[in-house]
């Protein structure tokens, strides 16, 4: 019997945009696929206990943690990674910065012995493609503008929107043509297909009132940012909403708004990182924080306009600006008070947030990792032809 290719799936944790894409297509592609391949997962850097790779994971985390609590220097990384460009910073940001640790992933990676590797972060895809035997590669870039770093070769990439589709093909026509670059629905959590529950019902469910204006502050997995600052400006206003704020790791930050008291008229729910964010979202009427990948996407799906109140970087200025400009989901302001003003005035008129609930919904069949699926499989199968069978996608 011959042996099953081996399609590796390498999660690496900088920010938690990176790993929820990954999970979506590999459950898809398992479930397509899972009785013709051989399906590994693979937490890349910690699971070989090498510190120079642990070390290296610690450093992208670290990087997004900063760059959150201080956007200018979040801007100027994405600055300097397009001032110096493809090669120059993938250099830089890999090999230079992750000194023994781009060996060591070369070399990890080769252990794993791939026939294909798909990544959602380009230090695994790097790896990847500097193998001496190299696999076929494949990337998901969740941005609407592919960084300097995402355009790094491989195989095939797949972006999520037609900005950043169209943007690639332009400005870039000797790495992107439209056999390599492959426009995509959005890879949302498989959770999110299964919310069919009202917003009342799903709010009932949180401990919340029914039929109160609901907001949620969310500031990425970390939960840094303005979450905190804005989060005290409501309750020192004491609103008449229900205020869920979405901590995820921060611990501290968890902690601390734990211990706030309302003065009545709030009712206020702080959560950690939670299982069930999917329906967290899809009980709100608005969602607020930094212009994240899923951040946005996420309350998309369920209908729930965006308040955009920072950029940690230039990445998340051009993912704003496709929600702002192309898709009309969205509002910005980055002024905590006016922030908070804004909110204050579409609790007690929530209809003007209605243009804006109208053009999320009209995204809802942009999103799935079925059609993701398919391209890979049909990416697999230009180097194993038996495996086709008429639903792999190449064009």
């Amino acid at each position: 019997m011959c042996k099953k290719p081996r399609v590796v799936f390498p999660y690496t944790e900088a920010g938690l945009g990176h790993i929820m894409p990954l999970n979506s297509i590999a459950d898809e592609f398992e479930r397509l696929y899972g009785d013709r391949v051989e399906i590994v997962r693979s937490r890349f850097f910690s699971e070989s206990g090498d510190k120079k790779l642990m070390a290296y994971e610690e450093h992208l985390k670290t990087s997004v943690l900063k760059y959150n609590l201080n956007p200018r220097m979040g801007h100027f990384a994405t600055f300097n990674m397009d001032f110096w460009g493809t090669f120059f910073s993938t250099w830089g940001a890999v090999v230079f910065i992750g000194y023994g640790a781009a060996r060591r992933g070369i070399r990890h990676m080769a252990e794993l012995k791939p026939d294909l590797v798909v990544s959602t972060h380009w230090a695994t895809n790097y790896y990847a493609m500097k193998m001496k035997d190299r696999p076929l590669t494949a990337m998901y870039c969740p941005d609407c503008k592919i960084n300097t770093l995402f355009r790094y070769a491989c195989d095939l990439t797949l972006v999520p929107t037609e900005m950043g589709y169209r943007r690639a093909l332009e400005k870039h026509p000797s790495r992107y043509n439209k056999f390599n670059l492959k426009k995509v629905p959005f890879l949302i959590r498989k959770e999110a297909f299964g919310v069919t529950a009202s917003k009342q019902e799903l709010r009932r469910k949180l401990g919340l009132e029914e039929d109160r204006f609901t907001v949620l502050l969310a500031d990425g997995g970390y939960g840094v940012g303005r979450l905190h600052d804005m989060c005290e400006e409501i309750i020192r206003r004491d609103l008449p909403i229900n205020l869920i704020t979405v901590c995820g790791k921060n611990e501290q930050l968890y902690a601390h708004l734990s211990s706030k008291k309302t003065k009545g008229r709030l009712i206020f729910k702080p959560l950690g990182l939670v299982d069930n964010i999917m329906e967290v979202i899809a009980a709100c009427d608005l969602s607020c924080g930094k212009s994240g990948a899923s951040l946005m996407a996420e309350p998309c799906f369920f209908g729930v306009p965006q308040l955009i109140t920072h950029y940690a970087t230039n990445i998340e200025k051009w993912i704003g600006k496709y929600y702002l400009d192309w898709v009309g989901s969205a509002i910005k302001e980055f002024d905590v008070v006016k922030a908070v003003d804004l909110i204050e005035d579409f609790a007690a008129h929530p209809e003007k947030l209605q243009p804006y609930r109208d053009a999320a919904l009209a995204q809802r069949s942009n999103y799935g990792a079925e059609k993701s699926a398919r391209y890979i499989f049909g990416l697999l199968c230009t180097k194993f032809p038996q495996l086709k069978d008429g639903t792999e996608l190449y064009d």
